[in-house]
Formats: C-alpha cells, structure tokens, sequence
C-alpha cells in the first residue's frame, strides 16, 4: 500500500508541478514558417454567392514547403480545409503530438477542431494543393 501512495504522489508532483514544467506537443512546434512558397492562388468572394458568407472567400493555393522547411503551428478554427498532396512526403504533426504521413496522392482535411503544423523530412519539395474557407483580415 505504502508503495502505491509513493507512486502516486510522485506522479501527481510531477502533474501539478513541483516547479518542474511540463512540456506539450505545442511548445516544441515552430511558430513561424521555413522554406514555404505560395504559388498559384484563385479567390471567389462568397458573399456574392451564398447569403451570410460576407467577407469570406473560397481559396485554392499550391503550397511547396522545401526540403528540412515547414508550415508553422496554425489552426484551422474559423477556416477549414481540404488539402491534397501533389509530391513529395510530409508530415503533419498535430497539436496532441500525433503525426500522420502523407504522400503524393493522398489527402486530407482540417476542421475547427484541428491544430497543426507540417514537416517536410525528405529530399524532394513537398507540394500541396490547399483549398479552404478563408476570412481575411480587414
């Protein structure tokens, strides 16, 4: 019995700080961006389109992010996305400290609830064709 008090004090002076910091998936993301081009982008301006979308915009980007470069931490709340992969492998590192790969071909989405960043480990650009539901800032 005494053993399993000892664990859980332990473990509870680590959660709750005995001045010892616990670090998350999100301190150790880079906040900036590296090695990341935007090329091609189309606009359409939704207001016009569809009643209540004033001031948003439909987006479509063709992102490359360089070998060793990556997209900083973001999150998609107010802005979802529909990402597919033209070359190259990434990596997308979530903000719980999940990561999946992604290849040419594959795709993905982002949604309110997603924070992340993205990675690009290998020896060829990363290409992303990125559309999304944008606000600029005015």
């Amino acid at each position: 019995m005494k053993s399993i008090v000892a664990f859980f004090s332990i473990v509870l002076a680590l959660g709750f700080g005995w001045g010892i910091p616990l670090a998350t998936a999100q301190d150790a993301a880079p906040k900036e961006n590296k090695g990341l081009k935007t090329g091609k982008t189309e606009i359409v301006e939704l207001g016009p389109e569809i009643a209540g979308m004033d001031g948003r915009q439909l987006r479509m980007r063709v992102l490359t992010i360089e070998p060793g470069g990556h997209i900083g931490l973001h999150s998609h709340k107010d802005r979802p996305s529909v990402a597919y992969f033209l070359q190259g492998s990434d990596t997308v590192i979530y903000a719980d400290g999940s990561q999946k790969h992604f290849k040419a071909g594959d795709i993905t989405s982002a949604n309110k609830d997603t924070t992340h960043w993205h990675r690009n480990d290998g020896k060829e650009p990363v290409v992303l064709l990125i559309t999304d539901i944008y606000h600029p800032k005015k």
